[in-house]
């Protein structure tokens, strides 16, 4: 049987309507991989929330606006971009949950920066703000998304690098912030040339916890080395996943 793949949504406001919505291109990613795509609405009470989370097999966290940075302990800083206060609490729920119980989660853009400070790691909340001679990580309003702007080195001996079967790539980039501190229990697999991080793993080998920078779902159709991102996630939360 295939496994059910859980998509914390996005706010979206209409005047007085409120929607939470996702993007296709990750419930794509996720069928193409083999995956069932479940969109997680937000504002829901804990129990009905957790409900969802015990019958998802693995979580997927995709990209978006900024972390609130109370929640990696720092103030608002005006360089910060918008914030969905509803996302946050949503998504950091599911990936203590997550975390406890080594559910698989795959994080994407804003997806490695909720997975980093879930677990107890922090962000920079502006790269050009904050650090020196870095290279634009920023998407140009009207540039293509699948746009190459980087290179990436990977770590040989991670997870990261099976799924896509090199250690070096082009990759897009479509972010302002970057991880900091690293959790505990994460480590680095991968960096752009300028030392930003690309990618982190858990430590605990039976914790499927991977998270990237880039935007693997943007580049299927360009790349497909990208789709084994996807593969190596939805294989992972097969094995807990009713046959």
């Amino acid at each position: 049987m295939k496994p059910l793949i859980g998509l914390p949504t996005r706010t979206i406001k209409d005047g007085t309507l409120e929607f939470s919505a996702g993007l296709r291109t990750y419930t794509r990613a996720v069928e193409l991989a083999g995956g069932l795509p479940l969109l997680i609405p937000l504002g829901l009470h804990d129990d009905t929330l957790r409900g969802i989370f015990a019958r998802a097999d693995g979580l997927l966290f995709p990209g978006g606006v900024d972390v609130h940075p109370r929640e990696y302990g720092e103030t608002l800083e005006p360089f910060c971009g918008d914030i969905d206060l509803s996302r946050d609490a949503a998504e950091l729920r599911l990936l203590k949950w997550g975390l406890a119980e080594a559910k698989p989660i795959l994080g994407i853009c804003r997806g490695i920066q909720m997975l980093n400070v879930a677990g107890g790691g922090s962000l920079y909340q502006d790269i050009p703000a904050q650090l020196d001679d870095k290279l634009p990580h920023q998407h140009v309003k009207g540039a293509p998304y699948n746009l190459r702007a980087h290179a990436v080195e990977v770590d040989a001996q991670s997870t990261l690098a099976r799924a896509l079967g090199v250690t070096t790539l082009e990759v897009n980039s479509l972010h302002h912030q970057a991880l900091k501190q690293i959790a505990p229990g994460f480590h680095i697999v991968a960096r752009a040339p300028d030392g930003i991080v690309e990618g982190i793993e858990a430590d605990d080998a039976r914790q499927f916890a991977l998270g990237v920078q880039f935007h693997p779902e943007w580049l299927l159709d360009d790349d497909v080395r990208m789709l084994g991102i996807f593969r190596e996630f939805i294989s992972a939360a097969q094995q807990g996943s009713v046959v």
